[in-house]
């Protein structure tokens, strides 16, 4: 199976890709450390041409979405962007100039700058079939978050044109895909499901519109199956606010191949260890955007590397896609207890390759039971972890030693089962 790639890069030799990347590397963990105040910081007393591999890179802080916004919270009356942006105003001096501000729920402050797909969507709406001339109907948001200005600027890339329907209004947006003969679509799914069945019960048809990406929420294939019934090819992508795009679905529709702007790790949830390929854990990116540097940012969200190559011919790694929420904190008699104390039990014990908190009971009269794959059984092994699950947490619970491989990949380290109520 082929279909034409956006560019060179993605068919390029596995093996000359991690070397590319890694050569760049250095440099933009050099330009972090120089443009953002908060990477000087977290990056201190670090010599930026030592990380030019895997290995290195994974010795390097995870930091996460939670970071951010305590830092920007902390210091939006000086900068409101907690130091994280290379690129400012007259009022928040920056060594680039931004182009536009974003606000996301926290509210956390995403910057534009003036870089040509600074978000890199082009790839992911080129492999969907997106190509110039094409009249693009957006329906992301252009208020406030920035999904809408993400896919306008990789459409721009391509050659397309843009009409900027944003969210609401269905009837508007309805009349103008119809008298505009718009080609394709970007939004989330739901709401090409909900434009298409209002097309359908006004008997307003939509002869032009054959291409759909969607993002933003989950695409399950029953969806994607009803738009195809519907003349409508639409694919997905992985992509956030603060980092743009990581990851596009590409005609063979087998996981996610990644973006060639951004080195990808799945780490075990509460920690910064790279977990191995196929194993559920949290997506972590480093990305090579000069405009906002990102050194081992974690998305939050889970997912795993699939093995082998899409079958198009595009050589990078894939994902699985979307399996859910990396922080599973959860309160347990009073106090909270978080995946890092859980690793951090796991840490003291090297017989131990893999473990999860089970929370059990209802709320205020629950158990916690620390599952734990080991070879064999070693003597005490259970007693002591039980002393240093208590010593982590100040929590008593039961422990349970299991085969290796018995615990599910989900990447669930904290499990709450408790019924509520």
């Amino acid at each position: 199976m082929t279909d034409q790639p956006y560019d060179s890069l993605e068919t390029r030799d596995p093996a000359g890709r991690e070397a590319a990347l890694f050569a760049a590397l250095p440099g933009a963990v050099a330009w972090a450390r120089q443009a953002s105040p908060a990477f000087a910081e977290i990056l201190q007393g670090l010599d930026p041409a030592a990380v030019d591999t895997r290995a290195a890179l994974a010795q390097l802080p995870v930091t996460r979405k939670s970071d951010l916004l305590a830092r920007q919270r902390a210091q939006v009356a000086a900068d409101p962007f907690g130091g994280f942006s290379a690129v400012g105003w007259a009022n928040v001096p920056r060594v680039r100039r931004a182009r536009r501000v974003f606000q996301s729920p926290g509210p956390i402050y995403e910057p534009e700058g003036d870089t040509p797909d600074g978000w890199r969507s082009a790839r992911a709406l080129y492999a969907a079939g997106f190509r110039a001339g094409d009249l693009v109907h957006n329906a992301f948001s252009y208020h406030l978050t920035p999904a809408g200005s993400l896919m306008e600027s990789g459409a721009f890339a391509i050659g397309c044109a843009v009409f900027p329907g944003g969210v609401g209004q269905t009837e508007l947006q309805l009349q103008a895909m119809a008298e505009l003969k718009a080609d394709a679509y970007v939004g989330t799914p739901s709401f090409l499901r909900i434009l298409v069945e209002k097309a359908a019960a006004q008997g307003l048809a939509l002869p032009f519109m054959k291409k759909a990406l969607v993002s933003g929420e989950a695409f399950p294939a029953a969806l994607r199956d009803w738009l195809r019934d519907r003349g409508i090819t639409a694919y997905q992508c992985y992509a956030t606010a603060d980092l743009g795009l990581i990851a596009y679905e590409t005609v063979a529709r087998e996981g996610l191949v990644l973006d060639e702007g951004v080195i990808v790790e799945i780490v075990r949830p509460g920690t910064g260890d790279p977990v191995p390929d196929g194993e559920v854990g949290e997506v972590v990116v480093t990305t090579l955007n000069e405009d906002h540097p990102l050194v081992r940012f974690g998305t939050g969200d889970l997912s795993a590397v699939l093995p082998g190559h899409c079958p198009t011919g595009r050589t990078n790694a894939r994902l699985r896609g979307w399996l859910g929420r990396a922080d599973q904190t959860a309160k347990v008699r009073g106090m909270f207890v978080h995946p890092g104390q859980v690793a951090e039990v796991v840490r003291r014990y090297p017989a131990v390759r893999r473990a999860r908190l089970v929370i059990d009971g209802e709320m205020a009269r629950d158990s916690m039971t620390l599952q734990v794959e080991v070879d064999g059984t070693p003597e005490t092994l259970a007693d002591r972890l039980g002393d240093s699950l208590r010593d982590v947490t100040r929590l008593r619970g039961e422990v349970e030693l299991c085969g290796v491989g018995t615990l599910p990949n989900d990447g669930q380290v904290i499990v709450d089962r408790r019924a509520v109520g």
